[in-house]
């Protein structure tokens, strides 16, 4: 199993009014925007924008991270080895399966296992 990539989660109430900042910030433009449920969410530089209402954002405020990963099975067997606790997953969603763990010592971590094509789809658009 490798990471491939890590995004620092920034919760946000306006996607639309937080992204000029960030463009600015890392010089970039959103590599990936996407909505999932109640939320809208956009990777930008080492970013992943979460925006949503309050409540639709309360269920995910605990997650510090999320980490992309070449094999979702293989994190869910280490976590499982380790005594981390699954929080929730995996799932399917709009750039290909997830799963939230809980680890030993505290830190809560989305791991995400990209499907090409579903991330192609959402970065055209």
């Amino acid at each position: 199993m490798a990471v491939v990539t890590t995004f620092a989660r920034v919760y946000v109430s306006d996607l639309d009014a937080a992204l000029p900042t960030f463009e600015a910030l890392t010089a970039a433009k959103p590599g990936l925007r996407f909505s999932y449920k109640d939320l809208e969410l956009a990777s930008i530089g080492g970013y992943l924008l979460v925006a949503g209402t309050p409540e639709a954002l309360a269920p995910y405020r605990a997650v510090q991270a999320t980490t992309v990963v070449d094999d979702l099975d293989d994190v869910f067997a280490i976590v499982e080895r380790e005594g981390g606790e699954t929080v929730d997953g995996p799932n399917e969603v709009p750039t290909g399966r997830n799963l939230t763990i809980h680890h030993p010592g505290g830190a809560v971590i989305e791991y995400v296992e990209f499907d090409t094509a579903k991330v192609q789809a959402q970065a055209a658009g």
